[in-house]
């Protein structure tokens, strides 16, 4: 094991204030994009732009907890119960996701062309990458499990952006509406997964990185660390 100095008071400081502009940026962005996708899923008869818009009003839940954290000075105090909170929205997340998608294979509606619905979709397959990057880059160095947890809820409204452009892109050209929903299953179960692990506090490398072993002989570090999904790997890399 190789251990060297935990991030020093004044980086601890602007981590957690790097944290906090994260957070209310991707609140402000979640907020507005609930009201153009639920507003233009209504319209267009759509129950995944619905969903997806419901989905932004989870991640805006799953980011004020993170935000009611570092508000206090011991942010290390509440890391559980915020942690819990974006456990709660990654199950809440599955539940419709997987209910909306049943209703749709059954042919409950039949959606519409949505121009509004195909920007949105694109500008969050833009955005949230970058945001999910800086955040779980920030929680990863500072040691907060519930930061690295809140950028894997945006990182997965990244996943459900893409399923949405390309399930309204197959409807509108092709009628093809089956498409969405057989995709929006299978993030479905990647949400039930990620929130198991979030209510565990299984949030990997949410210790700083500066702490990260080193990589046992013949293996990575992710073996090492018991880290199975590679994310570990990735830390050190974004230390460097």
């Amino acid at each position: 094991m190789t251990t060297l100095n935990l991030p020093a008071p004044d980086r601890r400081t602007l981590l957690q204030r790097r944290i906090r502009l994260l957070v209310t940026a991707t609140i402000t962005y979640n907020v507005i994009e609930a009201a153009v996708a639920i507003t233009a899923g209504t319209i267009a008869s759509s129950a995944a732009l619905i969903g997806f818009g419901l989905d932004s009003i989870v991640e805006v839940a799953s980011a004020a907890a993170v935000a009611w954290q570092f508000s206090a000075t011991d942010h290390e105090a509440r890391e559980k119960t915020a942690l819990r909170v974006i456990a709660i929205s990654f199950f809440a997340l599955a539940a419709y996701v997987t209910v909306d998608a049943v209703r749709a294979l059954l042919g409950a509606g039949e959606a519409e062309h949505s121009t509004p619905g195909l920007i949105l979709a694109a500008l969050s397959l833009v955005i949230m990458p970058f945001l999910s990057h800086a955040q779980r880059r920030a929680g990863r160095e500072l040691g907060s499990a519930s930061a690295v947890a809140d950028s894997k809820q945006t990182l997965l409204c990244t996943y459900l952006s893409g399923v949405l452009l390309v399930g309204l892109a197959l409807n509108s050209l092709f009628g093809w509406s089956w498409a969405d929903p057989i995709a929006a299953l299978v993030i479905a179960a990647v949400a039930v997964k990620e929130g198991r692990e979030t209510w565990r506090g299984d949030a990997c490398c949410a210790v700083p990185t500066a702490t990260l072993p080193e990589p046992v002989s013949g293996g990575t570090l992710s073996e090492a660390d018991g880290c199975a999904d590679g994310c570990c790997s990735s830390a050190q890399k974004d230390k460097r």
